[in-house]
């Protein structure tokens, strides 16, 4: 075999036109300790706070804790595949999940990963995790309704897009089906929705999203899973994932709607991390420290000006309190960095009251902004109406004679609180509610018997809509005097030939 030593020096000469000199550096270092969701790593000197990193098997960390010999990791995937001694090596980028349409009807870890048995999520978009929130000149005060399509909540509590609308109560009083039916209710009007469930039992999860398959809500709707069963490190870091993937559509000028159920889950997960960390006081999660997981979570959530596309994302946390303890320190944190809350009474549900909202200590800080012009004008008294009746129950109860006056108050507020139960995965259209609440609050229902409120509002909204002042208020989202003059004239000759179900 002869060698042509011209061929030899060509392939060198090649060889050398086409090398790249590049050199994989990489900071690397060693587990000291691991157990609990989170690692103790030496060596990482150069690791921002919030970075990847990978441990052997492509178990991704985050770098949590920056202390002066070592780097507190917490450990997003299973911690017992790690070993004391296992390097660990610096990614050198931040945080990240995948975002655009390709998650919306999707089923999501926290990390973005399938767990809905679709295969992989197709995008070439990402976003941070963690991003400062927009500054005050880069957003509007509320100017939009984003409707519930619950009564109560849009007449009384009304919620814009870009508002962050707290729902509170105990265990069990119906805050995830007010979540749910607002979800629902975004169909056809182009707000995307993302569900995030941090803590929940895995079925309720499964309950949840089978409700949003078959109302067909899924083709908008994102749901990130953080079940009872995972670990405190997905737990915490599964609110901040399903923002980033709705600040996406924000920032694109659209609007979105989350919902976290709930955060008094996330608070404790957080606590677990900060103490297996082994925080100095000051930083510990009671109470400071819980504040500002919540505050740079919810801060994320507004209404973007019309120089940065007017988009806007709106958040609905969900906070279980225990026996209606809303001074506690989880809820009172909450409370002080959202826009109002919606609290859920237990002793409301179990009296059959749905949505069992305790119309005293439920308000919304934006108040009529979020409505429109002809909800504004007809719920106007309602809340007041609603909590003076509540004072005149108690009064009665006593059982001294009442006056005429305050009798009739008491019978219209007894067919109020009739016609404000709504039963679940039945959102109602805005105009609906407002020919509903004006029936009611101007005294059209006081002839019919309590029991039969229910079955009337049906029959009268099926009435209405065939009317042509049912367009034009739909249209114009408005009432003027005439239109109040024909909503009276229908209203009454509806009256007139109602008869009550047997």
């Amino acid at each position: 075999m002869s060698i042509n030593a011209s061929e030899i020096a060509s392939v060198i000469q090649q060889e050398i036109e086409q090398f790249d000199e590049q050199i994989d550096v990489r900071e690397v270092g060693t587990v000291l300790e691991v157990g609990d969701g989170i690692a103790r790593v030496h060596g990482l000197s150069g690791v921002a706070a919030m970075e990847m990193v990978e441990f052997p098997g492509g178990i991704i960390g985050l770098a949590f804790n920056l202390e002066e010999d070592s780097v507190g990791v917490i450990i997003l995937g299973d911690y017992l595949q790690i070993n004391e001694g296992d390097e660990v090596r610096a990614l050198g980028r931040l945080l990240s999940v995948p975002a655009g349409d390709a998650v919306l009807g999707r089923v999501l870890d926290p990390l973005g990963n399938p767990l809905d048995g679709q295969g992989p999520v197709e995008t070439s978009e990402t976003r941070l995790v963690e991003v400062i929130a927009p500054g005050v000149s880069e957003r509007k005060p509320v100017s939009e309704p984003l409707q519930t399509g619950i009564k109560a909540v849009d007449a009384m509590t009304p919620i814009g897009r870009g508002q962050r609308e707290l729902i509170i109560g105990d265990r069990k009083t119906g805050k995830t089906a007010v979540a749910v039916d607002t979800i629902l209710n975004q169909k056809d009007s182009g707000v995307k929705c993302f569900y995030v469930a941090v803590g929940q039992k895995d079925s309720a999860i499964a309950q949840v999203v089978e409700t949003l398959r078959k109302y067909g809500a899924m083709e908008y709707t994102t749901v990130i899973v953080s079940g009872a069963s995972s670990p405190a490190p997905l737990q915490y870091i599964a609110p901040y994932s399903g923002t980033a993937m709705a600040e996406y559509f924000m920032h694109d000028g659209q609007h979105a709607l989350i919902v976290y159920d709930d955060l008094s889950k996330q608070a404790v997960a957080y606590r677990e991390l900060s103490l297996l960390m082994r925080r100095p006081p000051g930083r510990e999660a009671y109470p400071g420290d819980v504040f500002y997981c919540h505050s740079r979570l919810l801060e994320r959530s507004s209404k973007l000006s019309d120089e940065l596309g007017g988009g806007s994302l709106t958040s609905l946390p969900i906070i279980e309190t225990l026996e209606g303890e809303v001074s506690a320190y989880i809820p009172t944190n909450v409370i002080s960095i959202t826009d109002g809350q919606i609290y859920l009474q237990p002793d409301l549900f179990f009296a059959g009251i749905r949505p069992a909202m305790n119309v005293g200590i439920s308000v919304s800080r934006v108040g009529g902004a979020a409505q429109v012009k002809a909800m504004k004008k007809v719920a106007g008294g309602l809340r007041l109406d609603l909590a003076s009746f509540r004072e005149l129950e108690a009064f009665a109860q006593l059982g001294t004679d009442l006056d005429a006056a305050t009798q009739k108050r008491l019978d219209r507020g007894y067919r109020m609180v009739e016609l404000l139960k709504q039963p679940q995965y039945q959102p109602m259209h805005v105009v609906d509610q407002i020919f509903s609440i004006y029936a009611g609050t101007n005294g059209y229902l006081d002839d019919v018997p309590v029991t039969d409120v229910a079955n009337w509002e049906k029959v009268f909204l099926a009435h209405m809509r065939k009317q042509p002042i049912w367009e034009k208020v739909n249209e114009t989202n408005a009432l003027d005097d005439d239109s109040l003059a024909e909503m009276d004239r229908v209203i009454a000759d509806f009256t007139k030939t109602y008869q009550p179900a047997n």
